[in-house]
């Protein structure tokens, strides 16, 4: 597995996650990026995927991530799939990335929220 000690914020709640420091229940892990479920859906699918470098947010996204926000995104569909959303077009999913403070991003590391399956949703 890949070292990200360099790109690793010792007092963040998901870099943590990455660590095996706080448990969680994995949905998927590479060397890369490591996704997990919410601990509050807000849909009968709901997980986040994570770089595990640590990134705060899509404000901090540079041409130097394009590479690794590529392979990011192309992992999104699989593991939708995966985790139990309807193929596309009947089925799909709602891919999040809140940003900031006023995009109402609560934990200040990069990542994505996967949610799907039959709506209403309670939220969203």
């Amino acid at each position: 597995m890949t070292d990200h000690r360099a790109d690793h914020d010792p007092d963040c709640l998901f870099c943590k996650i990455v660590a095996k420091q706080i448990p969680s229940r994995m949905v998927y892990e590479d060397d890369e990026f490591y996704a997990f479920h919410d601990i509050s859906p807000w849909a009968p699918v709901h997980f986040l995927l994570i770089p595990k470098a640590h990134i705060a947010s899509m404000a901090q996204v540079t041409q130097a991530h394009a590479a690794l926000m590529g392979r990011m995104m192309a992992l999104v569909p699989v593991l939708a799939l995966q985790a139990g959303c309807r193929p596309y077009p009947e089925g799909g999913f709602r891919l999040v990335t809140n940003t900031g403070a006023e995009g109402g991003q609560e934990v200040r590391h990069l990542h994505f929220h996967i949610m799907g399956g039959p709506r209403p949703w309670l939220r969203g």
